[in-house]
């Protein structure tokens, strides 16, 4: 991949990974609410969405992730090794819930490009730890899809 424009799908993930990271501090209760807060996300002021009926990318990433939060903390609890999640830093929560989306539900997103996306976000939104701790429990997640010991769900 060439050091130019960055991907839209990268582009996509930043976006999901900054409307998921908000909801730790006002969170979705309904899905019109995540469809608001999603259509309100300043990466939208150019392009108006409507909130009833959002669509793209990061609309997908950012709706299943919000639906499957409580499954992906349980896979994040298997592998995250003498961490609960909710002693996990919020930005690493919110990427490690987003990789573990696009590993486990998404069969368009190997899981070495959802780990390679989660540590690049982690670059940009979180500290230098960040990157090693979102490493290590994505790495021993995939080996656990590659070995069948972890369940595919799409």
């Amino acid at each position: 991949m060439s050091k130019g424009k960055p991907q839209p799908r990268r582009l996509a993930r930043a976006q999901a990974f900054q409307v998921l990271y908000g909801l730790n501090f006002s969170p979705a209760l309904t899905l019109e609410a995540l469809g608001e807060a999603y259509a309100g996300s300043p990466d939208n002021a150019d392009k108006p969405i409507d909130p009833a009926n959002p669509d793209g990318f990061a609309w997908e990433i950012i709706e299943g992730v919000w639906s499957n939060h409580r499954a992906l903390d349980d896979v994040i609890t298997r592998f995250a090794k003498h961490w609960r999640v909710e002693r996990i830093g919020k930005i690493e929560i919110t990427l490690l819930r987003l990789a573990m989306y696009e590993m486990i539900y998404r069969d368009d997103v190997p899981p070495k490009v959802a780990i390679n996306e989660a540590v690049e976000l982690a670059k940009q939104f979180g500290d230098e730890k960040a990157r090693g701790f979102i490493n290590g429990i994505l790495d021993a997640a995939a080996k656990a899809l590659q070995d069948g010991s972890l369940e595919k769900k799409f």
